[in-house]
C-alpha cells in the first residue's frame, strides 16, 4: 500500500482489481420466488451480504434521486459547503467521521425519523429549486425503508422465530435510529490506467441492523470473504445490495455475519451510491435472541444498548473491530 500526499489529507492507495475480477459468487435473492428465504439465510451466514432482485421498487424512483444527487455534487464547492461540515449530519468532503479517516469521497448524510417521516434538512433543500430533490428523497427513502422491513421479516421467517417482525419492528419504530447517506466518488484521471485505485471509503462493517445499498453502474464496491480475501462486487444499478450489520450479528449470536466492505474510487468514472442504514431506538437493548440459542449455547456477547454501541463506534476508526469490546 502506498499513500497519496494531498495538501491536507493522506488517502491510501490500494491495488486496483483487474477488469475481469468481478466475483461471481455474490448470492442473488429473487424476492418474487417462494424459495428465496432459505437462500437468504444461507447468504447471511456465509457472506453477510446479498443482492435482491424483483424487489418492487420502481427503477424511476432510483434514477430520479441519482439525477438530483449528481446535480448537487456538480455544484461549485462553495455552494455545497453551505450544507456542511457534517456534525454529524450534512455535507462532507474527504474526511469521514472525527477520527482521522479520509477517502476520495464527498457525501450528504441525513438523519431519518419514522413518525412523522422526516429527515435532516439542509440549506440547499430549503430552496424552491430543490423541490425535485425533496420529492425524490421522500420517495426513495420511503421505498427502501419498506424493503428493509420486508427483508428483515423474511429473515425471521427463515430462522423460524416469532413474531415475524422481531427484527423489522426495531427499524420501523417511531424512535428508530435511521440514517441515509448519498456518496459521490469523483473520477481521478491521475490514476486512470494504473494498477492502483484511491480508497474511496475504507474497510469497515456497518454498526446498525441492516443496510440497503444502491449505486449507479460504476464499479468500486468490494467485500471481504471469511478467509480475509477481498472480492469485487459487480455493479447493478437496477438491484439492491443488503449488508448485515453488527447489531444483527449480535442478535443472531454470530450466526449471521456482519460483512466487511470498502469502496475503491474509479479513475475514469464517477460513482454515486445511496445507502439506507436501519438502526433500533437508542434505548433498545441488543443481545442474542433466546429463540435462536440452542440448548446449552452460550452468548458470545454481553448485552448493550444501541446508544452505547453507537457511541463506541463513533469513537473508533473505520477499520477497527468494534464488536471486540462487547464480546464475552
Amino acid at each position: 500500500m502506498v499513500v497519496l500526499a494531498n495538501q491536507v489529507d493522506q488517502i491510501s492507495l490500494l491495488r486496483a482489481p483487474k477488469p475481469d475480477a468481478n466475483f461471481s459468487g455474490i448470492p442473488v435473492i429473487n424476492l418474487a420466488e417462494a424459495g428465496s428465504v432459505d437462500a437468504m439465510i444461507k447468504a447471511c451466514e456465509e457472506f453477510g451480504f446479498f443482492k435482491v432482485i424483483n424487489h418492487g421498487v420502481p427503477i424511476n424512483i432510483m434514477a430520479k434521486l441519482e439525477e438530483e444527487a449528481v446535480k448537487f455534487f456538480s455544484l461549485p464547492q462553495v455552494e455545497k459547503e453551505k450544507s456542511g461540515p457534517p456534525n454529524p449530519f450534512g455535507y462532507g468532503n474527504k474526511r469521514i467521521g472525527p477520527n482521522g479517516d479520509v477517502g476520495w469521497v464527498e457525501y450528504l448524510l441525513f438523519a431519518v425519523t419514522s413518525k412523522p417521516f422526516s429527515y435532516t434538512s439542509m440549506p440547499f433543500l430549503q430552496e424552491p429549486s430543490a423541490s425535485l430533490f425533496r420529492s425524490a428523497l421522500n420517495e426513495y427513502i420511503s421505498a427502501v425503508r419498506k424493503l428493509a422491513s420486508e427483508v428483515l421479516e423474511l429473515m425471521a421467517e427463515g430462522l423460524k422465530i416469532e413474531p415475524r417482525n422481531v427484527f423489522s419492528k426495531l427499524v420501523m419504530d417511531e424512535k428508530s435510529d435511521e440514517i441515509f447517506r448519498l456518496n459521490h466518488y469523483p473520477p481521478c484521471p491521475l490514476f486512470q490506467g494504473l494498477n492502483y485505485s484511491l480508497t474511496g471509503f475504507g474497510e469497515h462493517t456497518d454498526p446498525q441492523i441492516i443496510s440497503v445499498l444502491r449505486s449507479n453502474n460504476t464499479q468500486g464496491l468490494e467485500i471481504a470473504l471469511r478467509d480475509g480475501s477481498w472480492v469485487s462486487v459487480p455493479s447493478d444499478q437496477e438491484s439492491f445490495f443488503i449488508n448485515i450489520g453488527d447489531s444483527l450479528q449480535v442478535m443472531t449470536n454470530g450466526r449471521f455475519n456482519s460483512v466487511r466492505h470498502r469502496v475503491l474510487a474509479n479513475g475514469s468514472k464517477s460513482r454515486v451510491s445511496m445507502i439506507y442504514f436501519g438502526g433500533p431506538p437508542q434505548t433498545e437493548r441488543i443481545a442474542p435472541l433466546p429463540q435462536l440459542m440452542g440448548e446449552g449455547e452460550q452468548s458470545l456477547y454481553r448485552e448493550f444498548t444501541w446508544e452505547e454501541y453507537k457511541k463506541a463506534a463513533y469513537k473508533s476508526r473505520l477499520a477497527d473491530y468494534r464488536l471486540g469490546q462487547f464480546e464475552k
